[in-house]
């Protein structure tokens, strides 16, 4: 069990219990008048995010109250194993009746600290998982987060292309999962021509990372994930400020690594197959350039209107392979377009789909596990942008108009027809701690769609 978990008998654990900031009144009317002094004294008044630790007449712990929006959102839960003393703590299970399981989520997501290169500040405060949480699925996707977010953080110098296959390798063995890698110039061999044209001018060879696993006869499921250890731009060179932290361009890779894991721990009856095109767009006398042109995996040739348009560019590749085995459901995840978090903001995924039934269902999924998706149009009449004098369209249109619809209409010419594909266009990163959410690498939307897979496919579980 994570070690911010318990199955202890809650007997001697501090009660954390949620107050809506509208319900203060009436709660605090109902206490003592030792507790209205406290409460006075302290200036809590239930605010969303804000919380106080009330204590016994002998000073011991006694109560944790929290303030939230409402009570089926407890996501503020997240803030408080950093901060409250360590020890041993229980939910309220009648002010957190509506979300129980959010809240046990949020807890283990808020312990995160990123301590490969730095110690941990300080160990987390404990929580007693409630007997009506399901502990194995609650630590499943903490775990999968983590190793998510481990992934992201993680500087290029060791978590280049071959480090990642490495990480991927690592998750197949404690599965039983099958993996190979189509590496360097064994890709153009192979046709995967864009893969290797990207990667080419990295410090370590391009490769395409190809994890199997589960029963052949189960509905196919296809995860593709953007692995761009590192994005220099190309010769379309980005600017220091905009290179920072562009370790993080390998956040489609770490996020369907975290969905794969919480598919394969939770022994759900697919057969799961995982795609990441890891490479560094890199700078060299080897870099491809503006003007070149492509011949894709599917035949269709690209110009090269801007190198650091590169992503799109090793997805299509993988797609194109995926769509040929006609899978069930076909997800990629990609920190494809800036354009994307200027629409949204970095916490909120951009959600693209061929089938607008599946979106609606898969946004309703990530509202209510709280980890945001929202459905952006595949708006055709924007493929006009992608024109190309010379080819049968560019990477990347001139205009600057609707970046991610653009990227995401120009990954649609490498899916099949008959294929349900969903695209998620994700930041990768928090700016800003809040709960739950460390500042650094981080995920979006792939709690949801584990839980989505979940109930989808639960009849056969």
């Amino acid at each position: 069990m994570l070690n911010c978990y318990t199955s202890e008998p809650r007997t001697h654990a501090c009660s954390i219990v949620a107050i809506p900031c509208d319900e203060f009144q009436g709660f605090l009317l109902a206490q003592t008048a030792r507790v209205q002094l406290q409460l006075k004294a302290l200036g809590f008044k239930a605010e969303p995010g804000t919380f106080c630790v009330l204590t016994s007449e002998a000073g011991e712990r006694e109560q944790v109250l929290l303030g939230v929006d409402k009570k089926d959102d407890l996501r503020a839960v997240g803030m408080l194993p950093l901060l409250l003393p360590e020890g041993l703590y229980a939910l309220d299970q009648d002010s957190m009746r509506p979300a129980l399981q959010q809240a046990a989520v949020y807890w283990g997501l808020g312990t995160y600290q990123f301590e490969r290169y730095k110690t941990a500040r300080r160990k987390p405060a404990v929580l007693v998982l409630p007997k009506q949480c399901d502990d194995a699925l609650v630590e499943n996707m903490v775990s999968a987060t983590h190793l998510g977010r481990n992934l992201i953080n993680t500087p290029t110098e060791d978590m280049g292309p071959l480090d990642l296959a490495e990480a991927v390798a690592e998750l197949a063995a404690a599965y039983g999962a099958d993996v190979s890698q189509i590496i360097d110039e064994a890709l153009l061999d192979e046709n995967y021509p864009a893969i290797f044209t990207v990667g080419r001018a990295g410090s370590q060879m391009p490769r395409l990372i190809d994890l199997t696993w589960g029963d052949p006869s189960h509905p196919k499921i296809t995860l593709v994930g953007k692995g761009v250890c590192f994005d220099t731009g190309g010769l379309d060179i980005k600017t220091g400020g905009s290179m920072l932290l562009m370790k993080k361009d390998m956040g489609g890779a770490a996020h369907v690594i975290a969905l794969a894991k919480m598919i394969m721990q939770d022994n759900l009856p697919l057969r799961l197959r995982v795609l990441i095109p890891a490479v560094e767009n890199g700078i060299s006398s080897e870099s491809y350039r503006p003007g070149d042109i492509i011949k894709m995996r599917n035949g269709k040739t690209v110009e090269i209107t801007n190198t650091d348009a590169e992503g799109r560019l090793v997805l299509a590749d993988a797609l194109t392979e995926a769509s040929s085995e006609r899978p069930e459901l076909l997800i990629d995840f990609a920190t494809l377009t800036g354009a994307a978090r200027v629409a949204l903001g970095p916490q909120i995924g951009n959600l693209f789909s061929n089938n607008d039934e599946l979106a609606r269902q898969l946004v309703s999924v990530a509202a209510q596990e709280r980890d945001c998706l929202w459905q952006m149009p595949l708006y055709t009449a924007y493929q006009t942008y992608l024109t190309s004098l010379i080819a049968d369209m560019s990477n990347s249109g001139l205009n600057g108009f609707a970046g991610a619809i653009q990227a995401a209409l120009f990954l649609s010419n490498f899916i099949s027809q008959d294929v349900d594909w969903v695209h998620c266009d994700v930041s990768g990163w928090s700016f800003e701690a809040r709960p739950g959410h460390a500042v650094g690498g981080d995920l979006i939307g792939a709690r949801a769609m584990f839980m989505y897979l979940r109930q989808r496919y639960s009849s056969r579980h």
